[in-house]
């Protein structure tokens, strides 16, 4: 978390409300050679969840050393199952998952 009282960052990430001079909460999970892998965006006064944030950093970790894998929803460490995207699995997932 960072505060941005120049709005200069948040004009990058275009979160920035010039109408109103707020930004809106942006998360941005960033890989250490600047790939944006991850973006969510709420209004001003929706929180975040930090545990959800930290499981996505989890997943995008394993996907970078498995990157045919796929974590769902509900994937939250190493172990858990994860799924390998092909056109037989559409529509599939939830009977994937069991």
């Amino acid at each position: 978390m960072a505060a941005d009282p120049t709005g200069q960052v948040s004009r990058l990430f275009g979160v920035y409300d010039e109408s109103t001079g707020l930004a809106l909460r942006g998360t941005f999970i960033i890989s250490p050679d600047g790939t944006i892998l991850n973006s969510e965006v709420n209004f001003y006064n929706l929180g975040r969840n930090v545990e959800e944030i930290l499981r996505k950093i989890k997943a995008n970790i394993h996907m970078a050393k498995h990157p045919e894998e796929a974590c769902p929803a509900q994937w939250r460490d190493e172990g858990d199952k994860t799924l390998k995207p092909s056109e037989d699995l559409v529509g599939k997932v939830y009977e994937a998952l069991q």
